[in-house]
């Protein structure tokens, strides 16, 4: 399931089928990645449930949702969290999500850029050594030395990186949504097909 996270005013809000307002609107920047969001959210709890868990029941349960919908395409939003009853939980949900991204940032190492063809060559920071190699694409020699880097980067897989970059982006709105006393909703989007419930 593909999930999407917004807040709005709570005098904005209306039912379904009409559409909930842009003008108003808070969104996290999440990637195009659909499973990132569900994956991010893996292992962390709201209100002792498991959040994963409590946006199936919020979507899928027995009291389908009622609230309009964030554009074409998606379900109805349900709300997921509101002001300020939820204020503690959701903000002990956003230290969750940005626990969990530190603690899988992974292995940290610095980049080089080749200058003719921009082949780029990431070195372990336990392993960097002041060197120079050819390029491996254009043959041209590359500075592998601490002032050329052009900065550090986490070793990790791309989706694992799509994973913690939702989770930061999730605490960052689960906070500025409580701070501005906004609910935060949930919506299904219709336009991708659904996958059977992992653990």
């Amino acid at each position: 399931m593909a999930f999407r996270f917004l807040a709005v005013p709570a005098h904005r809000l209306v039912n379904y089928p009409q559409s909930l307002p842009d003008d108003e609107r808070l969104e996290p920047e999440l990637p195009p990645v659909h499973e990132a969001v569900e994956r991010a959210l893996t292992g962390t709890e709201f209100r002792d449930v498991r959040a994963r868990d409590r946006l199936r029941a919020l979507l899928q349960g027995d009291r389908p949702p009622s609230l309009g919908a964030p554009e074409a395409g998606f379900g109805p939003s349900a709300v997921f969290a509101q002001p300020p009853q939820d204020l503690p939980a959701l903000l002990r949900l956003a230290d969750e999500l940005e626990n969990l991204a530190k603690r899988e940032a992974g292995e940290r190492a610095l980049v080089w850029k080749c200058a003719e063809c921009g082949a780029r060559y990431a070195v372990p920071v336990a392993l960097v050594r002041q060197v120079s190699i050819r390029c491996e694409r254009c043959g041209s020699p590359v500075e592998l030395t601490s002032p050329r880097s052009l900065g550090e980067e986490a070793l990790i897989d791309p989706f694992l990186g799509a994973v913690n970059h939702s989770r930061r982006e999730l605490a960052a709105f689960f906070r500025e949504a409580m701070a501005r006393g906004w609910p935060v909703l949930v919506a299904e989007d219709k336009r991708v097909p659904r996958t059977p419930p992992s653990a």
